[in-house]
């Protein structure tokens, strides 16, 4: 009984602060200033943000039992799909240098990875909620899922692209492994495009100039082809005036029903014209918000802007990879780019609920720069993240449980809008502390994968003023020995190439 009315008490007091807030819109630098198990706003779970529409459900929100968490308990987040900072690691590395620890977003050598998540049969998404313990008494490792459908077989199904491609020509891009691959990739991609699909050539120098303007493949290849032949290194890299004259090529060249997209090749190193990062990403904004067109950062170099990079692409509601030698080239633009023109989600975020009595304390594991304001969940005027068939998301969280804790552990929602309809949505997982009776080390292969993804981010953050060790990191040398027997049982060269990166981390350490 006396459990009972302190739960009714939790309930009335988090329903009053509910209502106090309502209708305080939160500033854009609020929308994203969020912490995990410190502060947030005055969502609640069980009852969503008053005049905002629902769409479709599916959570155990309605249980009687359930205790409502105060907003230390929620964490909300924009779903992110970049894989770059990873890329980078990995190239910096192979160099025999440790990368700086400010270019480490633990999310995205997560999110570098193959899942094992299930998959919905239309847009939308399906939760996957899972977790294992870590051998420090009472922290687990809980692991949110997100997936969406898979990339079309049949390219001819999926709408016509209008990709406008912005290409860095300045000296730099000389340097072998730059301008090169990205002539011999876009080549190769102009092949596996269908012939209703539009591509256009911007490149940028000291200057920036249309080479072509967006032209129907059909009968057109060969000029393309050419278009791309004839690229050639010149002199600075004014970035700024790459990035106006790409949008206003995409925006002549807008078509009406289809994917129309930026592709930003580039080593961001910004030297002329406008350098000032928010300058730029206010043209990016203008033409994101009264066209739709969304960005594609492709990265290149050993010298590389990666903060400059992510800004633009989380700007331009795309996301960013990086590129370091001609296997990466092909997958990204042979196979990531053709399959993925189109959108399944967009403007997604994802929040986690959870219980204020079986959980002591968490912590998301990266996601720094995509954090939203717990009331701006379901406000659908705040910014998430575009996500497109074939992607799977996944947030890591480190998890203090409480002595003891038995029963309902977290619930998490993931909002998003229709691409074309723009109606909201909704779709809710949960986790029990039942499931976390297993090692993290005796997990299903792919959450192990995860696992050692996060902790190789988190050895490398360290020193960074953000790092906050991750509980139960193995030594390096075991965590290589233990990707080298996951490479085994996935049989996946990515998680091989995970083993190899580990072991020169380790080598440097």
């Amino acid at each position: 009984m006396e459990r009972q009315r302190t739960r009714q008490v939790m309930l009335a007091l988090t329903l009053a602060g509910g209502l106090l807030l309502t209708g305080c819109g939160g500033s854009d630098d609020a929308s994203k200033s969020s912490s995990d198990g410190a502060r947030g706003g005055s969502y609640d779970p069980g009852f969503p943000a008053p005049d905002q529409p629902q769409g479709e459900q599916n959570s155990g929100e309605s249980r009687d039992d359930y205790v409502t968490p105060s907003p230390d308990y929620l964490s909300t987040f924009a779903l992110d799909v970049d894989t770059a900072s990873y890329g980078y690691a990995r190239r910096t590395l192979a160099e025999g240098r440790r990368p700086d620890p400010s270019t480490i977003r633990p999310e995205e050598f997560v999110n570098s990875f193959r899942q094992d998540y299930d998959r919905p049969d239309g847009n939308g998404f399906t939760v996957t909620v899972d977790g294992a313990r870590t051998d420090r008494d009472d922290w687990s490792l809980v692991r949110v899922g997100l997936a969406t459908r898979g990339a079309r077989d049949d390219q001819d199904d999926r709408p016509p692209a209008a990709l406008t491609f912005v290409i860095d020509i300045s000296g730099s891009m000389a340097e072998p492994g730059r301008l090169d691959l990205a002539q011999q990739s876009l080549g190769t991609m102009t092949e596996s495009l269908g012939d209703d699909d539009s591509v256009a050539i911007v490149t940028f120098s000291y200057e920036a100039e249309t080479v072509l303007p967006m032209t129907r493949l059909g009968n057109h290849r060969p000029q393309i082809h050419q278009a791309i032949e004839n690229l050639r290194p010149t002199y600075s890299t004014n970035l700024g005036a790459g990035v106006e004259t790409g949008y206003r090529t995409a925006v002549d060249g807008l078509r009406k029903g289809a994917t129309n997209r930026v592709v930003l090749i580039s080593d961001a190193l910004a030297n002329d014209g406008e350098t000032d990062p928010d300058a730029i990403l206010d043209r990016i904004d203008t033409a994101r918000r009264e066209h739709g067109i969304t960005l594609f950062g492709v990265g290149v170099g050993s010298d590389y802007g990666d903060a400059l990079m992510e800004r633009l692409a989380d700007k331009g509601d795309g996301h960013t990879v990086y590129v370091s030698g001609a296997d990466d080239a092909e997958k990204v633009f042979c196979e990531q780019l053709p399959q993925n023109i189109d959108l399944t989600a967009r403007d997604a975020k994802a929040q986690v609920a959870f219980d204020p009595e079986t959980v002591a304390s968490f912590r998301l594991v990266g996601y720094d720069n995509r954090r939203v304001a717990d009331d701006d969940f379901r406000d659908d005027r705040v910014d998430g993240g575009e996500v497109g068939p074939g992607h799977t998301v996944t947030a890591l969280y480190a998890v203090h449980t409480r002595p003891g804790a038995d029963g309902h552990l977290a619930t998490a929602t993931v909002r998003w809008q229709d691409p074309d309809s723009r109606a909201p949505h909704e779709k809710s997982g949960e986790l029990e502390t039942g499931s976390l009776d297993g090692s993290v080390w005796s997990a299903s292969p792919r959450f192990q994968v995860t696992a050692v993804a996060a902790y190789l981010a988190d050895s490398l953050r360290r020193g960074d003023d953000r790092w906050n060790p991750l509980p139960g990191a193995p030594r390096l040398s075991e965590l290589a020995d233990r990707a080298d027997t996951l490479a085994g049982q996935t049989e996946d060269r990515a998680v091989r190439q995970l083993a190899d990166t580990i072991r020169r981390a380790g080598h440097l350490d």
